[in-house]
């Protein structure tokens, strides 16, 4: 989770929690207070959204009142709309498989590189040079992924179940760095079970400090569900820290994100 709470990513993750329930594009100076609450000063609030901007991420726009504003693109949207799916959803385990077998012509390398970074963003597992795999369930959000990026003639798709030769288990450990994958679950529990121990024996935080203990666990949190996305629990080894990190997020979810957006919307 290296690039957690850089100026950057908590933009992205405001946008995805309380930005898409703004009237209009969220102005400029909404933006400098909201991401000042999180610690971050105005000059990289604006250096970001540039960043941002150039990626096609953000359209500038106007406020109702004519001011500077940022709404998000289409491709935004979708991303979002994908990753709600991911973060806030249950995964839907099954034994199936998604299997993504591809070939690039080597004048056209550089688009084998993006193949394998978004399957890997994606949260595919390697098991072969051109051969990647993930749980059947995510099929549908890497069918319009590779639309988007217009990756389609390059890929092609199979659902299935894994008939050998190894035990699935020692194959998933094979396909997936699952020491890495529990370190991160941990790391966020390191980080964000302390806060929740807190609110548990407390009274309700203001919205502003709601707000201040949402935003960073969720930019935590939504990177979790693509890393580690959904493998079956009895592939995964006794002492899984996943379960615990998840019920931690679902808590700290229901406890503060309606109760900072009193915050957002002051």
């Amino acid at each position: 989770m290296a690039e957690q709470h850089t100026p950057r990513s908590l933009i992205v993750t405001f946008y995805g929690a309380y930005g898409r329930a703004f009237d209009g594009p969220v102005p400029v100076s909404a933006l400098i207070r909201l991401l000042g609450a999180a610690g971050v000063d105005a000059p990289s609030v604006r250096s970001s959204v540039s960043r941002l901007k150039r990626r096609g991420f953000l359209l500038p726009a106007r406020a109702a009142d004519g001011s500077a504003a940022y709404e998000l693109s289409e491709e935004a949207r979708q991303l979002l709309e994908d990753g709600d799916r991911r973060i806030y959803g249950t995964p839907r385990l099954s034994q199936k498989w998604l299997v993504a077998v591809f070939s690039v012509p080597e004048q056209e390398r550089h688009k084998r590189h993006l193949l394998r970074s978004r399957l890997a963003r994606l949260g595919f597992g390697a098991v072969a040079p051109g051969v990647w795999i993930a749980p059947a369930h995510l099929y549908e959000e890497t069918a319009r992924t590779m639309e988007r990026l217009h990756l389609t003639p390059y890929v092609e798709l199979f659902r299935g179940a894994h008939l050998g030769f190894a035990p699935t288990a020692e194959a998933v450990a094979r396909w997936w760095d699952l020491t890495a994958l529990a370190k991160q679950h941990e790391e966020f529990l390191d980080q964000h079970e302390p806060d929740l121990r807190a609110l548990q024996s407390g009274s309700d935080p203001t919205p502003e400090r709601a707000y201040r203990l949402y935003l960073p666990a969720l930019d935590s949190w939504r990177r979790l569900p693509y890393a580690d996305p959904g493998l079956p629990r009895e592939l995964l080894p006794a002492d899984w820290p996943g379960d615990r990190a998840a019920a931690v997020f679902a808590e700290l979810h229901g406890r503060l994100r309606d109760l900072g957006a009193g915050f957002v919307q002051a």
